[in-house]
This record gives C-alpha cells, sequence and structure tokens, in this order.
C-alpha cells in the first residue's frame, strides 16, 4: 500500500466494533493486522458495556509502532475521547454540537479545547473525576478544570460513569488516577472500598471523597458533604433570624431538622445536624433504612408517605438529601406545597435545575430556601483542596458556579 501513495500522504486504516471492547491481546492482534496493512496511521472503535473497558484501550497504545487514533463508544466511553491524549493517542474526536454526535457518548469538541483542555493533556497529567450513575448532569468537571488551571497544575477532572465501584477502582488503580468525587449511588459503598476512611466520613457511613496518596498508592476516604451542607444551612437561618453574634453556637440547636433520604448525603446531613444540636427526623420511602439511620444519630423516623401530614411544631428545617426533582423530572418534589409552611428553612441539594420546585414552592409558602448550588460550591472547595494540598481559589469557583 506504502509503495501506492504519494509521499504526501498518509494512510489511516481503521476497524470498527460496535458490539463490544476485545482483551488487550486480541487489541494488540488487531493493531498487528491493521500496521501489516502498511498504514501511517492506525485507528480502532470499540463499544463500552461497562467503564472499564476502557483502561484495555489505554493499555494497548504502548504497543504499536505507528500512531494510534482510538475511540471506544457509548456514555460508558466517553473518558476515552477525553484521555486517550494522556495515553497515546494520535488525535481524538468531538461532536460540533448537541445533536451532531457521530457516535453515542461523544463530547462536544468544544468541551474538549475548552473545559478538558486536550492539547494540553500528557503522560504526567494527573486525572481526577466524579464517579456516579448518573453523572452526566455534574458540574463538577466545568468548575474543577477551571480551579486546577488557576494554579497552574497539570491535571484534569473528567465523568466516570460507573455501575460497579469496587471494580472501577480495581481497575483504574494506577498513579494517574489521584483522586475522586464520588456521588450518588455509590457513596456508602466506598466506604467499604477505601483503604483507610477518616472518622468523620467513618462516623457518618459515607465517603464522597477518595485521594490517591501518593506515598503508598493507599486509597483514603473523606466526606465533604458534611460541612459544605451543614454550613450552607446554618448561614441560611444566621440570615432569617438577622440576630447577633452567635459564638459557639449553632442556629440548629434545639431545631426539628427533617432530613429527606438516608442514602450517602442523608447520613451526612443527619449527622452533622445532630453534632450541631437538632433533633433529628429521618423522612425515607424505606422505613426500615430510615429507621436505622434515626437509631445511629438518636433521632425519629418516618415513612416518605407520612412526611405532608408531619407537623409537629412550626419552624423546623427541611433538607432533601434524594434526587427527586432532579432534571428531567423537574415536577416532582418530595413534600406537598401546603405542608412547607410549617418549616423557617428548606435545603434541597439537588441543583440542576438551579430551582427546583421544591425550592421554589418553599419560598412561596415563606420559608428561607438554600440551593444544592451553595453545597456543591462548599463540598467541592473542600475537596479541591484534599486533591491538590492547595486553597482553593474560592472567590472563582463561586464566580464560575454563578455564569452557570
Amino acid at each position: 500500500m506504502r509503495d501506492k501513495k504519494s509521499r504526501m500522504c498518509k494512510i489511516i486504516v481503521s476497524n470498527h466494533n460496535f458490539e463490544s471492547t476485545p482483551s488487550v491481546e486480541e487489541l494488540r492482534h488487531l493493531v498487528e493486522r491493521l500496521q501489516c496493512t502498511g498504514a501511517d496511521i492506525v485507528k480502532f472503535t470499540t463499544t463500552a458495556t461497562n467503564i472499564t473497558d476502557v483502561a484495555r484501550v489505554f493499555q494497548v497504545f504502548a504497543y504499536s509502532q505507528v500512531p494510534i487514533i482510538a475511540s471506544v463508544v457509548s456514555s460508558r466511553g466517553l473518558i476515552s475521547s477525553i484521555l486517550c491524549p494522556k495515553f497515546g493517542g494520535y488525535l481524538t474526536f468531538g461532536s460540533l454540537g448537541l445533536e451532531k454526535e457521530s457516535a453515542l457518548g461523544q463530547p462536544a469538541l468544544t468541551d474538549l479545547i475548552n473545559i478538558y483542555r486536550v492539547k494540553n493533556l500528557g503522560k504526567d497529567t494527573k486525572v481526577f473525576g466524579i464517579i456516579g450513575n448518573p453523572v452526566g448532569h455534574s458540574k463538577g468537571p466545568i468548575l474543577h478544570n477551571r480551579a486546577f488551571r488557576e494554579i497552574g497544575l497539570d491535571a484534569v477532572y473528567v465523568p466516570f460513569l460507573v455501575d460497579d465501584l469496587a471494580e472501577f477502582l480495581r481497575v483504574y488503580s494506577s498513579p494517574d488516577f489521584s483522586g475522586f468525587s464520588v456521588t450518588i449511588p455509590h457513596k456508602e459503598a466506598a466506604v467499604q472500598c477505601c483503604d483507610e476512611v477518616e472518622p468523620i466520613a467513618q462516623s457518618i457511613g459515607a465517603v464522597n471523597t477518595i485521594v490517591r496518596r501518593p506515598s503508598d498508592g493507599k486509597l483514603i476516604g473523606y466526606n465533604t458533604d458534611y460541612t459544605g451542607a451543614i454550613s450552607a444551612i446554618e448561614d441560611g437561618l444566621k440570615g432569617r433570624l438577622s440576630s447577633g453574634d452567635w459564638g459557639n453556637t449553632s442556629p440548629l440547636s434545639g431545631r426539628l431538622f427533617v432530613v429527606v433520604g438516608a442514602g450517602g448525603a442523608g447520613k451526612a446531613l443527619a449527622y452533622g445536624a445532630k453534632e450541631k444540636g437538632a433533633r433529628v427526623v429521618i423522612a425515607n420511602r424505606n422505613y426500615e433504612r430510615a429507621k436505622a439511620l434515626a437509631n445511629l444519630v438518636g433521632g425519629e423516623a418516618i415513612s416518605l408517605d407520612k412526611l405532608d401530614s408531619f407537623c409537629p411544631e412550626n419552624g423546623m428545617i427541611l433538607a432533601n438529601t434524594t434526587s427527586v426533582g432532579m432534571h428531567p423530572n423537574e415536577m416532582e418534589t418530595p413534600i406537598s406545597k401546603e405542608a412547607l409552611g410549617a418549616y423557617d428553612l428548606v435545603f434541597d441539594a439537588v441543583y440542576t435545575p438551579k430551582v427546583t420546585r421544591l425550592l421554589r414552592e418553599a419560598e412561596e409558602a415563606g420559608a428561607t430556601v438554600v440551593s444544592g448550588l451553595e453545597m456543591f460550591i462548599r463540598q467541592a472547595m473542600g475537596q479541591f483542596e484534599l486533591f491538590t494540598g492547595s486553597p482553593a481559589p474560592g472567590v472563582l469557583m463561586r464566580e464560575i458556579v454563578a455564569r452557570l
């Protein structure tokens, strides 16, 4: 083939597999066969049924004698488009815009350049990211990548759509993968997947941040949801009450604090409220889970379907920690508008959309509202400091979130 082409030309020989991602050995043999055609550049596309499939593609780059272009299609293969340049890929693909993708899971070209800075990624780039399912709604990549750039850190933050957390951490165990944010539904499982867990996260029973310790590669688990959410709620209450210096006393002290949800974020809020002296009530669809968490924090449990009629007193605090009301189910809410009149403050961990139905109706009912964006900013600042060992650029991070 090479004898028949102009010296000014480069020949790309490609192979497409729209069913699976073969083993590393099979991919190596595929690359060898493509090279034997006389290709100047080898290109292949596979399909991911699990995000761990992409790791096999990353491993193949080291075995080729010619440049490789590789992509792994499907939503679970998205990281291939972002990270292939780091692991030796010749180039990557991006779509020209929304609904203009040539393959499922393909990121927009503007995102690859402006958010992920693929032109700057190299073998020494540290990889961070958010582990979740779903994860496409997360604003973490926009926030953390801009903050990394602000302090001059050679790092990238990507979305990891993960089904099995333990398997993901086992496969992506190299020092390249330096740390992870953890979101629904993996926060509780993360406690068991870490080599060490800080005492607060252990007490809460949920981890939202994992850092790989450089000295030995061990995974250390933390929880920044706790301080992020509780401090935001305290500040919201202080603004409502407009009274002087609180000193060491929390405005949550003595308040009835109703937590909707008994998952990882629910545990963090329940633990934090208890530490601040609040009386905690857990409302959850599964009453047994609500009861188990209530027992841990010395609180009360109710079934979620009883929440509308639960009104032992006025001036309560409500904190939704579930995904109810998250895009695209924006018309959902965990509580009726009529029941919101008993609450002084309502917090919603959901931040897509920025103003959920719950927050809109709570404000109409006269409550102070605290958006999940405020928790997001504060917990992200805590994560950034754990990831980098440097102070978070707080002003910049708030400016970024305000523009989202």
